[in-house]
C-alpha cells in the first residue's frame, strides 16, 4: 500500500495578526467550542487531502508556478463570526472581504491541483479561528464582531502544508514556502 500524506495550500499569517486573531476568539469561550491553536491559523488557498507521497513534488512545482504568476495582494477583515452559514454555523471565523486575486488564484490552484472543476461560488477568504465540538449544542445568540479599526492580512507568500491529524486537534506544519513575485493583472487567468 502506497504511503500519503494529507496536505494543503494556505497562506501563512504574521504573527501580530495570530495573535490579534486569538484575542478575538476568546470572545466565544464555550464549552461547545474549540479552538484552533494558534500555531494552526493559516488561510486556506485550497485543501488537497490525502495523496500519495509520490506527488508531492509535482505539488509543489505548481505551487511555486502559481506564486511566481501572482503578484503580492491585502485582504481586509470584515468580520469575526459564525459561519460559514449564520444559521446552522460550524465554526468560528475571521471573515475577510473578498478579493478578485484571492479568488483567482484559489480558483487557479484547485484548477491546477484537482481533477474537479473549481466550485461555481467565489470562495471565500477566512481563518478559521474555532469548531463547534460535535458532541455538544450550538451555543446560539453569538454574536458579531466587527474591527475598530482596520485590520489586514498581506498575502505576500503561500506555502504547501502538511496536516497531521491527531486529538484534540490536527498538527499542521509547513513543507515549503513560495513569495508571490509574479505581476498577474486581477481579471485576467493564468
Amino acid at each position: 500500500m502506497a504511503h500519503t500524506t494529507r496536505l494543503f495550500i494556505a497562506a501563512p499569517l504574521p504573527d501580530t495578526l495570530k495573535q490579534y486573531l486569538t484575542e478575538q476568539a476568546n470572545r466565544y469561550r464555550h464549552e461547545a467550542i474549540r479552538q484552533v491553536p494558534v500555531d494552526n491559523l493559516h488561510l486556506t488557498l485550497y485543501f488537497i487531502g490525502n495523496v500519495p507521497v509520490g506527488e508531492l513534488a509535482t505539488i509543489q512545482d505548481v505551487t511555486a508556478h502559481m506564486a511566481r504568476q501572482f503578484a503580492p495582494f491585502t485582504l481586509q477583515l470584515e468580520a469575526i463570526e459564525p459561519g460559514p452559514k449564520p444559521r446552522s454555523p460550524r465554526l468560528i471565523w475571521a471573515r475577510f472581504k473578498n478579493h478578485d486575486a484571492f479568488a483567482q488564484l484559489s480558483s487557479s490552484l484547485t484548477q491546477a491541483l484537482s481533477d474537479q472543476p473549481p466550485l461555481s461560488r467565489e470562495p471565500k477568504p477566512h481563518v478559521t479561528l474555532a469548531r463547534f465540538r460535535k458532541d455538544r449544542p450550538v451555543p446560539h445568540d453569538l454574536e458579531i464582531h466587527y474591527p475598530d479599526a482596520p485590520v489586514t492580512l498581506e498575502v505576500n507568500e503561500i506555502a504547501v502544508w502538511h496536516s497531521e491529524l491527531g486529538s484534540p486537534h490536527p498538527r499542521y506544519s509547513i513543507l515549503q514556502r513560495y513569495p508571490l513575485t509574479g505581476n498577474h493583472p486581477v481579471g485576467k487567468t493564468v
